[in-house]
């Protein structure tokens, strides 16, 4: 029987730890199977043939039918896996947390257990008229994050 389970299990038996990683597996009640992979140094057409030319291989031996999406994360797609955070290092996000706020900044640092992320915010001086801008660091742990996108600029 095809499931999430099984999929994942070959998924993960294909790429065995290496640079490429499962992000996300859906399968639907009328077995349409959809993979999505990442890598600490991005995911190439190759790598994603690959990976379906073996599930392919392995499900057709079950003889039932199936159709199978693989592909890349996406750069659109939310942020799944803590891994993910290394590669990014250096580009804009919009990341919500579980209390309901919006944090948008340059992801300059992270480890395994929190990120740093830089922005600007304009200020009242703290002598006189007008505004200035002030550089912040917004520090965030990993359990705060309900959903983290990257900003893409066009």
């Amino acid at each position: 029987m095809i499931n999430k389970t099984y999929i994942t299990q070959l998924v993960e038996q294909h790429l065995n730890d290496g640079l490429i990683y499962l992000t996300s597996v859906k399968v639907s009640a009328d077995n349409q199977i959809q993979i999505f992979v990442d890598g600490d140094e991005g995911v190439t057409i190759a790598d994603c043939v690959s990976l379906s030319r073996f599930i392919e291989k392995t499900l057709n031996e079950t003889n039932e039918d199936f159709s199978l999406d693989v592909s890349s994360h996406g750069a659109t797609a939310p942020i799944e896996l803590p891994r993910q955070y290394k590669r990014h290092i250096g580009r804009e996000f919009e990341i919500k947390l579980n209390n309901g706020t919006k944090v948008n900044g340059l992801l300059t640092e992270f480890n395994n257990e929190q990120l740093i992320l830089n922005y600007q915010e304009r200020e009242n001086k703290p002598l006189g008229k007008g505004k200035i801008t002030v550089n912040k660091q917004h520090k965030i742990n990993l359990n705060e994050i309900k959903e983290s996108k990257i900003k893409l600029k066009f």
